[in-house]
């Protein structure tokens, strides 16, 4: 499961990094990205849906899903 959470750790740093080099590179618009992964992170908890675990559930079936929809 740390894993998991690493991974998507990774992926959304990424982005993040991503969307403001090339906000400074190119054009101030690739700042609405970052804006969108912002907003889905603080939707989340409240929905319980996350586009990269969804994504990461399905490419490791074997580990224990996280935020797959399913509330408690």
């Amino acid at each position: 499961m740390q894993s998991k959470i690493r991974t998507h750790d990774g992926i959304v740093g990424a982005t993040y990094m991503l969307s403001v080099i090339l906000a400074a590179a190119t054009s101030i618009q690739w700042l609405w990205v970052a804006g969108v992964v912002a907003g889905l992170q603080i939707i989340s908890p409240v929905t319980k849906f996350c586009p990269v675990y969804f994504v990461l559930n399905k490419m490791m079936p074997d580990t224990e899903p996280i935020q797959n929809g399913q509330r408690n």
